[in-house]
């Protein structure tokens, strides 16, 4: 049987592109069980309210919803357990690093399959003001608006 090759996204959380300045990204692996896996190959996850935290030089994925395998037996996973993440020493040094300064925190991105093994895209994020939310809104709509205009345009 071939092996997968090539990114299969099954998660993403836009909202935290929304809700934070991501300054900086990683890409970690994750330690599953089977049934947490197969829960996934079927793209069912929730990154929402998920977040990352540093605990004994480990990195602990928290709050990240993985919902039962539905053919799971007595070996099914809970749904909301921390799961750690596999990252290089040095890139563990850096979040701890930057998570001592104020107002930095780590977040899932999202959540994909590369290779046909897990990973999750971590970001560095420094939480927004609510006027911040509200320019990016005003630009994301200004541009839509200038493209719509270029295209009436063409025609």
């Amino acid at each position: 049987m071939p092996r997968e090759t090539g990114r299969k996204l099954v998660a993403q959380n836009k909202r935290a592109r929304h809700d934070y300045h991501i300054e900086d990204t990683f890409e970690a692996g994750l330690v599953l069980m089977g049934t947490e896996v197969k829960s996934l190959r079927a793209g069912r996850a929730s990154l929402a309210d998920g977040y990352a935290q540093v605990k004994d030089d480990e990195v602990w994925l928290m709050n990240v919803h993985i919902p039962e395998y539905h053919m799971g037996t007595w070996t099914n996973h809970a749904a909301r357990r921390p799961r750690k993440l596999l990252l290089h020493r040095k890139e563990i040094g850096k979040l701890v690093g930057k998570t001592k300064e104020s107002g930095l925190t780590i977040v899932p991105l999202a959540l994909y399959f590369r290779d046909g093994k897990a990973k999750v895209e971590i970001g560095l994020a420094r939480g927004k003001k609510t006027w911040d939310k509200r320019h990016d809104l005003a630009e994301k709509q200004a541009t839509r608006e200038m493209a719509r205009a270029l295209r009436q345009r063409n025609r």
